[in-house]
C-alpha cells in the first residue's frame, strides 16, 4: 500500500532542507506557494522533483508579473518583478508554486531548462516579454517580437499607443473625432 504523504510536507520538509533559504510559505485556499530568492530557485525545483514523499514531477507553468505603479513604488512587494513557478506532482495529485522576487536593475533568475527541458518556451516568452533574463538559458532569443524590438509589452511602464474605447460615457468626445463610427 503507498503512503499518501500529508498536505504539509512539502513545507516542513523543504523547511529542513533549505532553512532561511525559504524566505516565506503562503497557505491560501488549499494552494501552498514557497517563497525563495532569486539564487535558490533551481535548487529547491530540483529538490522539489527529485525529493521521495515530494515528487513534483511535472512543471505545468511559469509567470511572470510587473508589479510597478506608475504613481512610483512597487505596491508593497520586495521587488518590482514576481516570477512563480506552478508545479504538479502527479503521483500525489497535489500542485505546489514556487515563487521569486527580482529587481529591474537585475532581472536574472538561474533556467531551469536543465532540470525540465520544457521550460525552454515559457522562459523565453517571460524574457521576450518581461525583460526577465533566465540565467545558463540554452536558447535566448526572442521568442514572438521582432529581434530588433525595442522594449517588453508585457511590462506596466511600456507606452502602450492605444486609442480610446468608446464607452457610453465618452462616445461624444469619440465620435467628434471618429464620424465614421457613428452606427
Amino acid at each position: 500500500m503507498m503512503n499518501i504523504p500529508n498536505a504539509l510536507d512539502p513545507i516542513v520538509s523543504a523547511k529542513t532542507a533549505f532553512g532561511e533559504g525559504i524566505q516565506d510559505v503562503i497557505l491560501f485556499r488549499d494552494e501552498t506557494t514557497l517563497v525563495v530568492a532569486p539564487f535558490n530557485v533551481a535548487k529547491v525545483a530540483r529538490y522539489l522533483r527529485d525529493t521521495n514523499g515530494l515528487i513534483y514531477n511535472f512543471l505545468s507553468d511559469i509567470s511572470a508579473v510587473d508589479y510597478w505603479e506608475p504613481t512610483g513604488g512597487i505596491s508593497g512587494r520586495p521587488a518590482r518583478f514576481g516570477v512563480s513557478y506552478h508545479f504538479y506532482s502527479m503521483l500525489y495529485n497535489r500542485r505546489l508554486r514556487l515563487k521569486t522576487f527580482v529587481d529591474e536593475d537585475e532581472p536574472v533568475v538561474p533556467t531551469l531548462t536543465t532540470i525540465w527541458p520544457a521550460a525552454n518556451w515559457l522562459e523565453r516568452e517571460i524574457a521576450d516579454m518581461m525583460g526577465i533574463k533566465f540565467e545558463g538559458h540554452p536558447d535566448p532569443r526572442r521568442l514572438l517580437m521582432p529581434d530588433d524590438w525595442n522594449g517588453h509589452p508585457h511590462r506596466r511602464d511600456y507606452p502602450l499607443g492605444y486609442e480610446t474605447i468608446q464607452f457610453s460615457f465618452n462616445s461624444e468626445e469619440i465620435l467628434k473625432h471618429k464620424p465614421f463610427a457613428k452606427e
